[in-house]
């Protein structure tokens, strides 16, 4: 996120738009007085595409967890993996909260975990 915040800084800078800036156009200078261009920047983060790909695939999953029609399938997800800024909880913790055997949360959570891997498509 840093790095497309730089980006956004740059141009606001600059009052351009990404219509009209070059990727190898001198945005900055390196410690050492070097110029940096966007593609360098880019470039540098050899996990940029990786984290771009996680971002994507986290959004998708949240969207298929949150369109999860049974409510307690969706909830002991959501607790279970500490979705939505949950901090994540035990099997045992969960049934507890909702007065069910941990067993019987395992087998929710292994239905419901099969319906996302399949919405998902894996």
């Amino acid at each position: 996120m840093r790095v497309a915040n730089e980006i956004l800084m740059y141009f606001r800078a600059q009052k351009k738009s990404a219509l009209n800036v070059s990727l190898e156009e001198p945005i900055e200078t390196d410690g050492e007085g070097n110029p940096l261009t966007l593609m360098d920047i880019l470039c540098a983060e050899d996990t940029l595409e990786d984290e771009v790909m996680f971002n994507i695939e986290s959004e998708r999953l949240r969207n298929i967890v949150s369109k999860i029609k049974n409510t307690r399938e969706r909830e002991i997800l959501v607790r279970r993996y500490g979705l939505d800024g949950r901090e994540p909880v035990t099997q045992k913790e969960i049934a507890q909260m909702m007065g069910i055997s941990r067993s019987y949360v395992s087998r929710i959570e292994s239905k419901a975990l099969e319906a996302v891997k399949k919405a998902m498509g894996f």
